[in-house]
């Protein structure tokens, strides 16, 4: 693996024409960059008509990146509930935990780009899958030291252990070269031989060293000794094991006696006969410049700082290690004037300062993934509150917002937004009220997750306003059920009350309801508004009607007019909807409510008469209305008549 260059991915705002000024305005995840209208004097370009718009974050956008936020979004979740009232202490296995999980998802998704930057034929698209790539490869590589240095907090002796395992797991070019070289036809005599036996003692793989060197020594019979003198020394090389008793001072007498046993071999000229054999107990005893002579095999400053630490300081102290990192990386990088800055990132790590970590990272990497995360981590383990009480929670906040103020750009993950806005004690109630505000309601599937986040949290106010967004589009495109159900879900009494009109005129004009499954089931909702009660009363009264309960279906009609439920230009409608009732053989209204119909229909006359004398109808409307008044007038005549009759008799 090649020096990492962590750069943010910039994108080039566009050039201005001379004499031409630039406006933009802010949107929640970009910028749109335009020139204005605005010509200064002596400008003779008429410019450019373009708007252009720059993202600040193309990340989201990808489909496999999306898998690691989806995937960090569900540890995530995971690590806010673990438990306060356990100790820090016991904790620790499972922060360590943790993080593992968290570099699983970084390298699962890695090992997915650099498969797709193969595959692709796209140069422009290779390339930007593999910078994609390096980006990751850098981030696991500073996470992994984190977790190292600061989560598990590993002491000495098995401090040594984690940072071999961590170049291990990040200088894997060996394991290629390797195959590449068992695969040959004389692996002895490959030319890629003795430089995978070296770098495995580098990286302090002895066992594997020892096996490599078994097909050197089969291949010269005559150097068997020397070879097998190279096994033993190998063979002895001491490492800490921090599951026995030993004691780390019992540790460092073996490691000396074992590190005298290598310079003897090395003074007795042991090896003189074979130049490679010398240059690996060289290596082993720590010498500076061999060390430095595989500056191409170890690659990177930090490999050959873990390699100094293996053969020189094993036991080294955490505290210590800064001292070491600074002047490895001085020796290694020598001949380069401006280190990198994940160089800087590292060494800042190593000198154990988490606040200079998480501001080169914020600075440098091209989105807030990996700082949020890690100082979330960070904080939970109570690693953030060295200098301020409060300014761990509060870095942890201000990075979890800008992250998460990042994802609601996204149509599809701002739903993981809202987690991460209610881990955020401070301000994240607040930026969920702005940001739910700009999520874009294409659906009404999508409108109905975003009103269940706003009805969870009792965000009434997001709730009204999604509510009134949806009913307003229900109702211009002619979908009266749909447009009730949302102004009902508001509790929006004047546009219940709207729309509840437009039911009775479609009503008026067709002859029947529309969504009878919605008015059937108002329940309690009719109460919104004097108009949706009648709906709702009147949608009844046709039920009753239906199911020949006369009585109650006459009794809810009358009701609705003598309550003045109903609206006065509907009573017509209600008379008229009387006359089957008032025709049927069995008397249905009796006197009283025959003399209220009655009342109800000169008052309605009287009002129509006044109207018409302040607005001239059409003759054909006024004699339609007028024989519909006399045919009322007859068959309430007649009811009347028989209703007499009928009570009277049963008085008698």
């Amino acid at each position: 693996m090649e020096e990492l260059d962590v750069e943010a991915v910039v994108t080039e705002i566009p050039a201005v024409s001379t004499g031409k000024h630039m406006g933009f305005a802010w949107g929640p995840g970009d910028i749109l960059v335009y020139e204005t209208l605005y010509k200064a004097k002596g400008a003779s370009s008429s410019g450019s008509s373009l708007i252009h718009e720059v993202r600040k974050d193309e990340d989201i956008y990808s489909p496999i990146l999306r898998k690691l936020f989806n995937e960090s979004h569900h540890i995530f979740v995971g690590l806010q509930t673990v438990g306060e009232d356990v100790p820090s202490k016991n904790k620790k296995p499972q922060f360590v935990s943790i993080s593992k999980n968290y570099r699983s998802v970084i390298r699962a998704c890695m090992e997915e780009l650099q498969q797709l930057a193969v595959l692709t034929k796209d140069a422009e698209a290779a390339t930007r899958l593999g910078n994609q790539v390096s980006i990751l490869l850098a981030i696991e590589l500073i996470w992994n030291l984190c977790e190292v240095l600061f989560i598990d907090a590993a002491p000495a002796g098995s401090l040594l252990l984690h940072l071999l395992d961590w170049v291990r797991l990040h200088k894997a070019d060996v394991d290629e070269k390797t195959r590449e070289v068992l695969q040959s036809e004389s692996p002895a005599e490959h030319h890629n031989y003795w430089d995978v036996v070296v770098s495995y003692v580098l990286q302090g793989r002895v066992e594997e060293a020892r096996q490599m060197l078994v097909k050197q020594a089969n291949l010269h019979p005559a150097a068997r000794g020397m070879f097998k003198l190279m096994d033993k020394l190998l063979s002895k090389m001491p490492f800490y094991n921090p599951r026995s008793t030993q004691t780390l001072t019992e540790f460092d007498v073996i490691w000396r006696h074992w590190h005298e046993e290598v310079d003897r071999c090395l003074q007795d000229n042991s090896f003189s006969s074979n130049q490679h054999l010398e240059f690996i107990c060289k290596i082993l005893l720590g010498d500076e410049d061999s060390l430095l002579e595989c500056k191409d095999l170890l690659g990177t400053w930090y490999h050959f700082l873990v390699t100094r630490l293996l053969f020189c300081h094993p036991t080294v102290k955490p505290t210590d290690l800064h001292y070491y990192a600074q002047s490895c990386m001085t020796m290694f990088l020598d001949s380069r004037s401006v280190s990198e800055p994940l160089d800087s990132i590292l060494l800042a790590s190593f000198e154990f300062d988490i606040h200079q970590v998480i501001k080169d990272c914020s600075i440098v990497l091209n989105n807030w993934w990996f700082v949020a995360h890690l100082t979330d981590l960070l904080d939970h383990c109570k690693l953030l509150q060295s200098h301020n009480l409060h300014f761990g929670s509060n870095l942890r906040e201000f990075l979890l917002l800008e992250y998460a103020s990042g994802l609601f750009t996204h149509h599809s993950l701002w739903q993981l937004a809202v987690d991460y806005f209610d881990h955020c004690p401070e301000f994240g109630r607040v930026y969920l009220e702005l940001q739910i505000e700009r999520v874009p309601l294409e659906t009404e599937r999508k409108a109905l997750k975003v009103l269940r986040v706003c009805e969870e949290r009792q965000m009434s106010e997001q709730v009204r306003s999604i509510c009134k967004i949806m009913a307003t589009r229900a109702l211009r495109n002619n979908r009266l059920g749909s447009a009730l159900s949302w102004s009902i879900r508001a509790k929006d009494a004047a546009f219940a009350t709207l729309i509840s009109e437009r039911f009775l005129q479609d009503y008026s004009t067709r002859g029947t309801f529309s969504d009878l499954d919605l008015i059937d089931n108002l329940g309690p909702s009719m109460l919104l508004s004097n108009r949706l009660t009648f709906l709702g009363k009147y949608r009844e009264f046709h039920r009753l009607y239906g199911q020949k309960h006369f009585s109650k279906a006459a009794k809810l009609l009358l009701s609705l007019m003598t309550a003045k439920i109903a609206p006065q230009s509907f009573w017509m409608t209600l008379l008229t909807d009387a006359l089957p009732l008032l025709e049927q053989k069995e008397v249905i209204f009796s006197v009283d409510q025959t003399y209220e119909l009655m009342f109800c229909l000169e008052e309605l006359t009287f009002s129509q008469v006044a109207a018409a004398a302040s607005e001239k109808k059409p003759r054909q409307e006024d004699d339609v209305e007028q024989t519909k008044v006399e045919l009322l007038r007859l068959a309430l005549a007649r009811n009347l008549a028989t209703a007499i009759v009928k009570e009277g008799t049963v008085d008698t």
